[in-house]
């Protein structure tokens, strides 16, 4: 048993579900919009939940794996602490935790945050995490930094893809949309927009 918070579209779960046929899903969202649109594209054991991690729907030790997949930064900073502590609770004992996040750094991120500064988020999702490892609750198996490439055709697909998401509201003015399309278009080649975001994968397990 799978949970994934903050699932999106759930696009890794239903792979996951694609790949190993014994495993079950359940994909906690937030975002109403998209969890209506997950509602709408079901697939044999995947179960939505609308739910956040701070307050997890379910019953103490009933999964074996939680993910959370560029999810934790948009917790409420005062309720990170309690989304790890939930994710704690819902889990067996030895179950394990995939958190991946972006890493503030590099040109593609000088991009977003012209829109979606996000540096105050992600120190505290890192501090959160690294908080809960020191506390002993959790065990880190392990850290991984690595770089996964971004594409985008042109900056109308950027701005469909990153600028109007459905979890939030980034209402650009002209002179704001009219600097971010100047950055992103000094990265335009002939087949798009190529760009690498850091990430950062913390595995823990559930002492």
């Amino acid at each position: 048993m799978i949970v994934e918070l903050g699932c999106g579209a759930a696009q890794l779960s239903r792979q996951l579900l694609v790949r190993y046929p014994s495993c079950e899903v359940t994909g906690l969202e937030v975002d109403q919009r998209q969890h209506a649109k997950n509602l709408q594209n079901p697939q044999q054991r995947l179960h939505f939940v609308a739910a956040g991690a701070q307050a997890i729907p379910f019953e103490a030790g009933c999964f074996e794996l939680a993910l959370m997949l560029k999810s934790l930064h948009h917790v409420p900073v005062d309720q990170m602490h309690l989304a790890l502590t939930e994710v704690h609770r819902v889990l067996k004992p030895k179950g394990l935790l995939y958190i991946s996040e972006p890493v503030f750094a590099g040109v593609y991120n000088e991009v977003i945050r012209l829109f979606n500064d996000e540096e105050r988020v992600r120190d505290a999702a890192l501090r959160e995490v690294q908080q809960a490892v020191a506390s002993g609750v959790w065990e880190q198996v392990s850290e991984t930094l690595f770089e996964m490439p971004v594409h985008y055709r042109d900056f109308a697909d950027f701005a469909q893809r990153m600028i109007g998401v459905t979890y939030a509201d980034h209402q650009l003015d002209t002179v704001t949309l009219q600097a971010v399309r100047a950055r992103f278009e000094l990265h335009m080649t002939a087949d798009g927009a190529h760009f690498v975001r850091p990430m950062r994968v913390n595995l823990l397990r559930k002492h």
